[in-house]
């Protein structure tokens, strides 16, 4: 299952699961601002950055 990080790991803004955000294939989590600062890159692996899918709520 997808790790649904907490926070953006360059700037640690609060990302709730509802909230855009962009994932590399290894789950590095960034937020919408800071992904677009890096042309969508990941720093840590080089890989690209893509829209995380948002979970959605099941009863």
């Amino acid at each position: 299952m997808l790790a649904m990080k907490r926070e953006c790991e360059r700037c640690q803004l609060k990302l709730a699961d509802d909230i855009d955000a962009y994932i590399c294939s290894f789950e590095c989590t960034f937020c919408v601002v800071c992904s677009d600062a890096m042309d969508q890159v990941c720093p840590n692996c080089g890989g690209e950055l893509v829209m995380r899918p948002k979970r959605i709520e099941t009863d």
